[in-house]
């Protein structure tokens, strides 16, 4: 993850390098700051992009947490918005990095 709205740098980067993982069984997980959450995925399209919703459940600071997300395929970045149950809503963009 590059950007999370109303986050800075320190504070993706808290506890590793922010990252959002997907996998061919349609799971995936993500980190940034103290959150560290599992995913389930799946692919739709978005104003005619190709794009991914999912929900997701983790533990933040230790209390357990979960919501949704969706995000747009731009080229080789993520650019989509990230909803916690009951409480806050971020926008967020990523790229991807081979490894």
């Amino acid at each position: 993850m590059t950007e999370l709205d109303g986050f800075d740098d320190d504070y993706l980067c808290l506890v590793t390098e922010p990252f959002i993982e997907i996998g061919p069984d349609q799971t995936g997980r993500f980190q940034f700051g103290a959150l560290e959450a599992t995913m389930d995925v799946r692919e739709t399209e978005r104003d005619g992009k190709p794009s991914i919703e999912f929900t997701w459940d983790g533990f933040d600071e230790g209390d357990e947490i979960s919501g949704r997300r969706w995000a747009v395929l731009e080229g080789f970045s993520l650019r989509g918005h990230l909803y916690f149950h009951m409480g806050d809503d971020y926008g967020f963009k990523t790229k991807r990095i081979k490894k």
